[in-house]
């Protein structure tokens, strides 16, 4: 059977899977799978699961391994995927995976909303303070 190897990276630390049979993620386009000899291939992983099986493991759906990122690189070439991406999840249980992706999606979207509601006040402040000067006909100094 023809297999690959897979390299994930992240900021802080490399793994790297050989005999990897294969790959299922998603892009822009939609959903896409690579097998070994696969043309040279390029393209941005959408935030989400994607997939991957080794060509050890059997058949079932228990013997994929689920992998979790907040979009990513992706490029396949001479048998070898690197996947990049600033941090990524790797699990062999999907709910377990699905629900930790779950979880940092509502934890980013709370520090979002944190960090614009920072920024309104830091408007507002500034908005006040121009209008405090434009008032006494002064300068920002």
């Amino acid at each position: 059977m023809n297999t690959f190897t897979l390299q994930l990276q992240d900021a802080t630390h490399t793994e790297t899977f050989a005999e990897v049979q294969a790959f299922v993620g998603e892009d822009a386009s939609g959903s896409f799978s690579l097998l070994a000899g696969h043309a040279r291939f390029t393209t941005v992983l959408e935030t989400g699961l994607a997939r991957f099986r080794l060509a050890s493991a059997g058949t079932g759906m228990a013997d994929w391994y689920y992998l979790a990122v907040p979009g990513a690189v992706l490029h396949f070439s001479g048998n070898c995927l690197t996947i990049s991406s600033r941090r990524y999840l790797l699990d062999r249980d999907y709910r377990r995976i699905s629900d930790a992706l779950q979880q940092k999606l509502l934890q980013e979207e709370g520090e979002l909303q944190e960090m614009k509601h920072s920024l309104r006040q830091l408007e507002n402040e500034f908005l006040r303070r121009m209008w405090e000067v434009g008032r006494q006909g002064g300068s920002l100094s």
